[in-house]
């Protein structure tokens, strides 16, 4: 008996699944045209004022993961739950209070920018339903947008767990802080990969953290560090990152 599948009878099991997972690392791919390269998330401010070096860098990184789990990864699982649910308003609400969170205007312009790209892209890429809605909703006004949010939206869409877009998007994120070391000069590619498995384990704190948020009222960032380095690099006199 031959394995060959008719046409237009149903794929074997799994297969919607894979379909999923390979629009995933489509979407976390840093060949995925979302603007993240142009990101340091406040490393090359650290670096700047001498605040970190390559020894401290995995600690900072930490930092900024744990401060992801209570803001970004969190409003993309509570993003991924409304649109699943189809409650738009949800949706927005989040949106809002991650922008609202978000205390510099760098990282706020940085974040809806990277959101849009991604908005702008997702029609090509993978015919997102949900992407064209949110769209309409930012080309409105009704909602800014926030990468986090715009992501979560896609990944409902394409039928990825929340689990797995959290935790993709929790890797992309310290993905994206090694390579901004590597290109601001302060390690090399080796130590770039060191540097991701040191931080895994925060990476799966954070996502459990995020997972846990059910309501946009609890979003919230404590990296006043962070914060303040931000304030003082978008007054830099040079930069090679928008962040």
């Amino acid at each position: 008996m031959g394995t060959d599948r008719p046409v237009g009878t149903d794929p074997p099991a799994g297969a919607a699944g894979l379909g999923a997972l390979l629009a995933q690392l489509q979407l976390t791919d840093s060949a995925f045209p979302s603007g993240l390269y142009t990101l340091s998330h406040g490393l090359e401010g650290h670096f700047q004022l001498r605040a970190v070096d390559a020894d401290d860098l995995a600690d900072l990184v930490r930092d900024l993961v744990r401060a992801a789990g209570t803001a970004d990864a969190a409003a993309l699982a509570l993003a991924h739950r409304a649109v699943t649910g189809d409650d738009w308003d949800a949706l927005v609400e989040t949106d809002r209070r991650l922008h609202a969170i978000k205390l510099n205007r760098e990282q706020r312009t940085a974040s809806v920018r990277t959101g849009r790209q991604v908005l702008d892209t997702a029609a090509p890429a993978f015919d997102s339903a949900p992407a064209a809605r949110l769209s309409r909703l930012v080309a409105t006004g009704a909602t800014p947008g926030n990468h986090a949010v715009v992501v979560g939206a896609v990944h409902a869409g394409l039928g990825v767990p929340v689990r797995d877009a959290v935790a993709g998007d929790l890797y992309a994120f310290a993905a994206s802080c090694a390579t901004a070391a590597v290109r601001l000069g302060r390690i090399d590619f080796r130590r770039a990969q060191a540097l991701l498995r040191e931080v895994r384990p925060e990476l799966v704190a954070a996502a459990d953290t995020a997972l846990a948020v059910r309501d946009p009222r609890d979003l919230h960032a404590s990296a006043p560090a962070a914060d303040a380095v931000a304030a003082l690099h978008e007054r830099a006199e040079a930069r090679l990152f928008v962040t």
